[in-house]
């Protein structure tokens, strides 16, 4: 079994405010290459029939 590395932070407040509001927010131009380029990094390997 994996051990726990740090407990989960609890967001409150306007912390937590501000972390939703981000995550709504559309992805930047910045977001999207990282996101594409990461997509050009998988690779496929087909199994054997």
């Amino acid at each position: 079994m994996a051990k726990k590395i740090i407990d989960t932070p609890s967001l409150e407040g306007k912390e937590a405010y501000d972390f939703l509001k981000k995550m709504e927010e559309p992805p930047t131009k910045e977001d999207l290459k990282i996101a594409k380029d990461l997509a050009s990094l998988k690779r496929v390997v087909p199994f054997p029939d």
